[in-house]
């Protein structure tokens, strides 16, 4: 079998590591995640034993899925940023396309809720400092709305560092001031403005990351319903995010950490503040990078095992990836 054909351009600011290699040069070691369209494997390098997230995706969906993964492998190709999951390389094979990714060792935001609980200010500022950042990147440098911001899109490393990933929803805007019509992404962490289908821009990212703070903060979805049984079905919540005030902080946070919670759930997108501006809220300005520790908080924590949101049957070989559905 000839070794499979591989892009060559990789990310700016990886240095010192030998990315010129074939997916026969992997093995596999694990699966960290899986979701609609697409398997995301650990997988080891032979020679070198340097570790890398690779998702494989199937080919064989419609056209709307097919526009997703496209944008997707454009948008991963060209980002260099330090706060975005990095794209070493890109493999097709048998109706299979490879993304050869950075491993964040310690999983998503997601899994370290589910061991952590709640997460204190200072270590969340450094947090939401970090995504804050790779959004004022997508934003402001790529005219990028990332349309799925949610904790299991925001994954963390061993050293701390907290990046951005899964560009698969996100659209690319050819001009700052272009607005979006389309509905994709997840409805829990939607804007009430792309609920109810009507034009929405950068600022959609913003009520998404306020949700995922609160969330991080209060150890819970900040949307609470009614009854305690929960929700009866997806369509009264997303009511309630369109129709009802947004949620806040209680007084037993700082000041600092509600007026931010308050800057980003704003029903008007016009009254958020952007990512530039949330920069220097001073929420984030209050906590020193050096003085808070966040490798020390996710140091002791497991690392993920699988992550997925649904359930797949997936056969792996160095050679290829072959994803089956269950349905």
């Amino acid at each position: 079998m000839s070794r499979t054909q591989a892009s060559s351009q990789t990310p700016m600011d990886v240095k010192g590591l030998d990315l010129q290699f074939c997916l026969e040069d992997l093995e596999t070691v694990k699966i960290i995640g899986h979701g609609s369209g697409a398997a995301v494997k650990l997988a080891r390098r032979k020679d070198t034993g340097a570790l890398f997230a690779v998702k494989g995706i199937h080919l064989n969906f419609d056209e709307k899925v097919r526009k997703q993964i496209v944008q997707e492998l454009r948008i991963n190709q060209t980002a260099k940023c330090p706060y975005i999951v990095s794209w070493y390389q890109s493999f097709y094979h048998d109706g299979i396309i490879s993304l050869v990714l950075e491993y964040m060792d310690r999983g998503s935001l997601s899994c370290i809720l589910k061991q952590l609980r709640k997460i204190n200010e200072p270590e969340l500022s450094i947090i939401c400092k970090q995504v804050l950042r790779g959004l004022v990147y997508l934003h402001n440098e790529r005219r990028i709305i990332h349309r799925d911001i949610k904790p299991s899109n925001l994954l963390v490393n061993k050293r701390g560092e907290v990046k951005i990933a899964d560009f698969g929803v996100s659209a690319m805007l050819a001009r700052s001031k272009e607005e979006r019509i389309t509905v994709t992404g997840t409805c829990n962490y939607m804007s009430p403005e792309r609920i109810s289908n009507a034009k929405y821009g950068y600022k959609s990212d913003i009520w998404s990351l306020g949700l995922v703070i609160l969330e991080c903060a209060i150890g819970r979805f900040p949307y609470v319903p009614s009854e305690e049984e929960g929700w009866s079905n997806i369509y009264e919540l997303l009511e309630t995010i369109v129709n009802q005030p947004p949620p806040s902080a209680t007084d037993e946070f700082s000041p600092e950490f509600r007026s931010f919670i308050s800057s980003c759930l704003q029903k008007d997108p016009k009254r958020r503040m952007s990512s530039l501006q949330l920069l220097g809220h001073p929420f984030i300005e209050k906590y020193n990078e050096e003085s808070i520790d966040l490798q020390s908080l996710v140091s002791d924590l497991q690392s993920p095992n699988n992550t997925g949101d649904r359930k797949c049957n997936i056969a792996f070989r160095a050679s290829d990836i072959t994803i089956h559905q269950i349905a």
